[in-house]
């Protein structure tokens, strides 16, 4: 068994009411830690890691509006490249949501908010829904997003990069696509060359158009080295004195609901008139005589 398929076994057992379902993580140190990239929404805060049954030492977060990727080589493909490299990240997972918000949104919704906010139309690109990755499926941005992180030439193909979508109520996971398949699919095709194995990989995944890592020029500069930097780590910011942000609008206080036996922690609290919903059940790593974290 591999770690996401202990990860969906354990996951299901717990929604469906297992108290005792649990990921041995010790039996998984070699494919541990996770790099998670989920969409921004707040209520996933309350989810993981833990519908995962993982230590939140070995979950690296990343998070965009949407857990949306828009190609092969954007700013969400270096931090997951980074977080493979640096932090030593072994698997990937692409994790959506359901009821997504931006889903749910408009280009012209999304223009109408944009200019309540003081943003000019005549600033944007002209294609939103190309330049904010706007999606109808939750399903299929996620497919779509392991796609572009597959093909990528900045992950390695022994990386596996798995695409979930985590029900936003009961916290089940619904394993959409599976990366071991398309790891083995890549590492036995040795007699192709990089670009087309991985093009050949995740044709499955929706039929995207082929993508030679061979035709891409990198210079050979140190991260940092852009712009004059000396080194990651030390870069300054570029605005010394930001003006003052803008004042932003009231917020209904946060009340605690009125103890029982004593004061309540933050998870019990309660804003007027937003109704608390019940979390699902937590997942947590066991650790016995020889299930210890590394």
């Amino acid at each position: 068994m591999r770690l996401f398929e202990a990860i969906i076994d354990a996951n299901h057992r717990a929604v469906a009411g297992d108290a005792d379902a649990g990921v041995p993580v010790a039996e998984f140190a070699y494919e541990l830690p996770v790099i998670a990239l989920t969409c921004i929404d707040p209520r996933l805060n309350a989810l993981f890691p833990n519908v995962l049954g993982i230590p939140a030492d070995q979950f690296i977060w990343l998070r965009n509006a949407g857990n949306i990727i828009t190609g092969p080589l954007t700013s969400t493909m270096r931090s997951l490249a980074l977080a493979c490299a640096v932090k030593e990240g072994r698997e990937i997972a692409i994790i959506g949501h359901t009821d997504c918000h931006v889903r749910q949104t408009t280009a012209l919704q999304l223009l109408e908010k944009l200019k309540h906010l003081g943003v000019d139309r005549a600033e944007l690109p002209e294609n939103l829904n190309e330049f904010f990755g706007m999606f109808a499926s939750e399903r299929q941005n996620v497919i779509k997003s392991c796609g572009f992180a597959r093909q990528s030439p900045l992950i390695g193909p022994k990386i596996p990069v798995h695409g979930l979508l985590v029900d936003i109520l009961t916290g089940k996971l619904e394993w959409i696509v599976n990366g071991y398949e398309v790891w083995r699919t890549v590492s036995k095709t040795t007699e192709l060359g990089a670009g087309q194995a991985t093009a050949q990989a995740i044709g499955s995944l929706g039929g995207m158009a082929k993508f030679d890592p061979g035709e891409m020029k990198f210079p050979d500069l140190k991260i940092g080295d852009a712009g004059g930097q000396k080194g990651l780590g030390e870069i300054k910011p570029l605005v010394t004195n930001p003006p003052p942000p803008a004042p932003r609008p009231a917020v209904p206080p946060v009340i605690p609901a009125a103890p029982v036996n004593g004061p309540l922690p933050p998870s019990e609290w309660v804003r007027p008139g937003i109704p608390k919903k019940p979390l699902p059940p937590p997942i947590r790593p066991r650790f016995g005589s020889r299930d210890q974290p590394r």
